[in-house]
């Protein structure tokens, strides 16, 4: 626990900042002193701690105007923080200006109060690694992991409060774009101000057509105490795992959102940083561990209304020195894009166990973009299992017996409708070995009036066989099956028809063969 922070006395004026460049203002060792900047915040970097104030600024959205704000909201940072990133943040500190001089944590009354952090290398931050190319799919899959794990453990919102209602959501996005707007008004702004129009314009149309939902998605406790602000500046990877930091401590309306809206800003910011793979990657990770593909009919919307935050961000940085606006038209293109429809498909997959086919798959998602649903893991979500847990059951019994099957595929079918109503291309990935399995989702495909593909994956069963025991030896997959499964495949497996083969796509290993069916699935799926 925090030792009493001393009371504190009126501000005096910044001058003092300057002698937090001085090593005798700390009350430990300083081998390097640097300070950074953002449009709220001063960070001093000392070698082994980091010290974060908070400016006095008053921008609508956020206000620390006063000092007993200030102190106010360094607590709050503290508490929310330590959720995410326990290690990282450690105390909330005053800082005194006596005769002597400036001291952190010193006994005269404190005239500012810092965040106190562990400091990690700047290298480690994920907007930077993804500059350099050093951002890892390992990675990826660990970021979403963190996060769903953070999404299904923290408080949800009451149905007698305000957050997350749609006045609260359209309220933040509104505020968002005419603060934006507000800052675009240079003589060269001309095409921002034309692009923040239709971005405007489309906005309050998906919110006219999403407003039931919205009020759908709170009382179903989709509306949670969340991070708030996961663009990739606000992660590092250090030492060995994702470290999420600098959540929203100002403003409880823009912490307490929907889970969906905060996938979307990292979704949204690793493609705005040129990773749309690595978005598609995230984003799927992150809803094969949830279920929650109901949300991604407010994806896209979501996703918009981050956009135009990181651009309000931006602007306010640039018009403070501290940055150019090249950042802001990044994610005015990265808004505009998302407004575009995409051209929906229904992928299935096709294949005996172990022949590939859910690498295949994420292969597939990240090249197109698409979302992904499993069987192995909606099979066992149905039966209120882990993916990975083994259940145990033999072949033809339990989870695998043919009435959970088919309960399995006709859940498949229905999340393939919503996700493709949503606007979004998917990827089935599931063995779809009987022909009854194959014909009920082209019939769905048909219904919805969209492109259906099977995509075949083959291998030697020799290839299969050693794939399976390796995959059991590691057990880290939601598939359960074996070489008795594989067996039980091959003899009971029904054959493509001839109309099946003629609409199917094969992946046989050879050179070249996934890179040719990923070549033409980017055709098809485009606009």
């Amino acid at each position: 626990m925090n030792r009493p922070l001393p009371a504190a006395r009126p501000e005096k004026p910044a001058a003092w900042l300057a002698r937090l460049l001085e090593a005798a203002a700390y009350p430990h060792p300083v081998s390097q002193i640097r300070r950074l900047e953002t449009h709220i915040s001063h960070v001093f970097l000392t070698g082994h701690f980091a010290y974060k104030i908070k400016k006095a600024v008053d921008l609508g959205f956020l206000d620390f105007s006063s000092l007993a704000q200030r102190r106010f909201y360094c607590q709050e940072e503290l508490r929310l923080n330590r959720r995410l990133a326990p290690d990282l943040y450690l105390a909330v500190v005053p800082i005194s200006d006596a005769a002597g001089g400036c001291l952190i944590g010193g006994p005269a009354p404190a005239v500012e109060y810092a965040v106190k952090m562990l400091e990690f290398p700047q290298s480690a931050l994920l907007d930077g690694m993804l500059a350099q190319g050093a951002v890892t799919t390992a990675q990826i899959d660990a970021l979403a992991d963190r996060i769903a794990g953070f999404h299904q453990d923290i408080p949800r919102a009451g149905s007698g409060d305000d957050y997350g209602t749609p006045s609260a959501v359209w309220g933040a996005i509104s505020g968002a774009m005419a603060r934006l707007r507000e800052q675009l008004g240079g003589p060269a702004d001309a095409a921002a101000l034309a692009q923040l129009s239709a971005i405007e314009r489309w906005a309050h149309r998906e919110f006219g057509r999403r407003q039931g939902l919205l009020a759908e998605r709170k009382s179903s406790g989709f509306v949670r105490e969340c991070h708030g602000d996961l663009h990739l500046g606000n992660i590092a990877w250090w030492p060995d795992e994702p470290q999420i930091f600098d959540g929203i401590e100002f403003s409880a309306n823009l912490r307490w959102i929907d889970t969906i809206s905060e996938l979307a800003f990292t979704s949204m910011d690793l493609a705005a940083h040129g990773r749309a793979d690595y978005a598609w990657r995230f984003l799927n990770r992150s809803l094969e561990s949830s279920g929650d593909y109901g949300g991604l009919q407010l994806l896209p919307f979501y996703e918009v209304y981050r956009a135009i935050v990181r651009a309000m961000v931006a602007r306010i940085r640039a018009a403070q020195g501290g940055a150019t606006a090249t950042g802001a038209e990044r994610y005015l293109a990265c808004a505009e894009q998302t407004t575009k429809p995409r051209r929906r498909l229904l992928i299935l997959m096709h294949g005996l166990s172990g022949a590939g086919k859910t690498t295949v798959a994420q292969a597939v998602l990240e090249s197109i973009g698409a979302i992904r649903i499993r069987a192995d893991v909606e099979r066992k979500r149905l039966a209120g299992l882990a993916p990975t847990v083994r259940d145990g059951c033999g072949i033809d019994s339990g989870i695998y017996s043919a009435e959970s099957t088919r309960a399995t595929y006709r859940h498949l079918v229905q999340l393939a409708r919503q996700i493709l109503d949503a606007g979004f291309p998917v990827v089935v990935d599931a063995a779809s070995l009987q022909g009854w399995q194959r014909a009920i989702f082209r019939s769905q495909a048909q219904a919805q009036g969209v492109p259906f593909r099977l995509l075949s994956c083959r291998a030697e069963v020799a290839q299969l066989s050693e794939r399976l025991q390796a995959r059991a030896l590691a057990n880290c997959d939601a598939s359960d099956a074996g070489p008795p499964v594989l067996r039980h495949q091959l003899q009971n497996s029904e054959p493509l028809t001839a109309a099946e083969a003629r609409e199917c796509l094969v992946v046989d290993g050879r050179e070249g063969s996934l890179a040719a069916v990923l070549r033409q699935l980017v055709e098809e799926a485009a606009p």
